[in-house]
This record gives structure tokens, sequence and C-alpha cells, in this order.
């Protein structure tokens, strides 16, 4: 009997050394075993969160001082450079981004149907019209400030935000919430109301062309905004830095035509880069990458 007793024992010992190995590496009630895999999940949340914060603190820094570039780049309340020239190299240099993208990309995963530059006529037809338009509107924000201050700019440069929802609206069919038609409602009183003169006999404090400038822009820049993307929408897997690179091929061009007709005396006889400084260069590198 004493001997039975004892195999029985071994018996259930083999039994529960098996019942552990079978535990082992596996999760009890739903929670790792492995300290190091939840460490490592959150370590890549907050490398993403940082990614983020680095991103949206860059694109902010890049918005905001624009207008401020833009303002120190003039001498004596003027521009000594062509602001047609300015404008060339912001979309020459969006297009080299694009290139050097698409260079890292067809070094990674080679060239395929959706991201090589070859295309067709049918293809490339629509960029125009988006890239006219963007040009008429970055060549507008460098006389609006005969208007307007940096601060009023940037006020005023929200109404793209209320012209590209409504624009949503009416060419995309895309539908806005209430609480989302109430924040264009509060940003466009928000506005208006910053833009109120308490010191002088005038209600605004941006005269009547500030404000036609402003508005005007606003639309070219949503009308732009919301084509562009019915475009891209219209072949989704054709790669976005093929896309943009086409259309600041366009903007090239048409910044090229503005250079003959607006400003070729100039750059004939002083040269492309004549006015040229180093807060210049700047403007034009913040224009490129935002």
């Amino acid at each position: 009997m004493e001997y039975r007793k004892l195999k029985d024992q071994d018996k259930d010992g083999d039994t529960n050394e098996d019942d552990v190995e079978s535990l082992r590496g596996k999760a009890i009630s739903g929670v790792s075993l492995n300290p190091l895999a939840t460490l490592g999940g959150s370590s890549g949340d907050r490398s993403k969160w940082k990614r983020k914060s680095i991103v949206t603190l860059a694109l902010t820094i890049l918005t905001s001082s624009q207008s401020i570039l833009i303002v120190w780049s003039k001498r004596a309340g003027k521009y000594e450079y062509s602001v047609t020239t300015a404008n060339f190299m912001v979309e020459t240099l969006k297009c080299a981004l694009s290139l050097a993208a698409l260079a890292r990309i067809w070094r990674r995963e080679g060239v395929t149907e959706d991201n090589r530059l070859s295309t067709t006529l049918n293809e490339v037809i629509v960029y125009p019209i988006p890239a006219f338009l963007y040009l008429v509107k970055n060549l507008l924000q460098y006389y609006i400030f005969a208007y307007v201050n940096a601060p009023g700019y940037q006020i005023l440069k929200n109404l793209n935000i209320i012209s590209t929802g409504v624009l949503y609206r009416i060419i995309l069919k895309r539908e806005l919430s209430e609480i989302q038609w109430a924040a264009f409602v509060l940003l466009c009183a928000g506005c208006t109301t910053a833009q109120l003169n308490s010191n002088s006999d005038r209600v605004l404090e941006t005269p009547v062309q500030g404000w036609i400038m402003a508005i005007v822009m606003a639309l070219l820049s949503g009308f732009a905004g919301v084509y562009t993307e019915a475009i891209m929408k219209k072949r989704p897997s054709r790669n976005i830095n093929v896309q943009n690179f086409w259309l600041y091929i366009f903007g090239m061009i048409f910044n090229a035509i503005a250079i003959v007709i607006q400003d070729f005396d100039a750059v004939a006889n002083k040269g492309f880069f004549h006015g040229y400084s180093l807060i210049t260069t700047l403007m034009i590198l913040n224009h490129a990458l935002r």
C-alpha cells in the first residue's frame, strides 16, 4: 500500500511538472509573463508620440514664422528681390524634395507601376489647374502685406480653413457635423473680432483691400486644396510623391511664365538672384518645407 501511494505521488508529481511546463511562456489571466514585451510596446508608443509632437511643433514654427520672414525680407518697405523668382525657387525645392523621397522609395521597393515618374497625358492634364491657383495665391501673399501686418495676416489666414471646409461640402459632398459648422462660425467671428480697431475711426484695423485679398487667397487655397485631393483620390494607389512632382513641375512652368511677364527686365539686367539675402533664403526654405 505504501509503495502504491508513493507511485501515485510520483505520477502526480510528473503531472504537475507537465502542467508547469505547459504553462511556461503563456500569459496568466491575460497578463504577459514577459515584462520586456510590455516595456517594448510602451516604448514604441512613446516613440510615435515623440515623433508626432516633433512634427507638430515643426509645422507650427514653420507656419507661424512664414509671415514674419516675408516682412523681414523687405528693405525700406519694399522687396529688393523679384517675388516671382522666389516663388519659382519654392516650387523647385518642393519638386526636388519629392524626387528625393521617390529616390528613397525606389531604393527600398524598386520602381513600380504606382511610383514611376512616367505618365500619360490624361493623368497630368489635370495638374495645371491647381498649379495656377497656387501660383496666384502664393504671389498674393507677398502683396497683401501692403495692407496688413504679420499678426493680422496670420489671423486672416484662418479664413483658409473656413473656405476649405465649405468647398469640401460643396465639391466633394462631404457631410460636416454641427460641431464643425459651429467651429467655422466661431473661427470667422474670431478673425473679425481680432481685426476690430478701437484706436481710430475705422471699424476694422485691416483696410478693405486687405480683406478682399485675404478672402481671395482663402478661396484660391481652399479650391486648389479640394481639387488636388479630388485628383489624388481618382488614383489612390499612385504614390503621392509622384503626384506632387507633377504638380510642382507645372508650378515651375507657371512661375517661369510669371517671371517673363512681370520681372523679365529686372532678372535680365540684375540677375535671377538679385536682392536675395539670408532672410530671403530662409523664407524660401520655410515655404518649401511647409
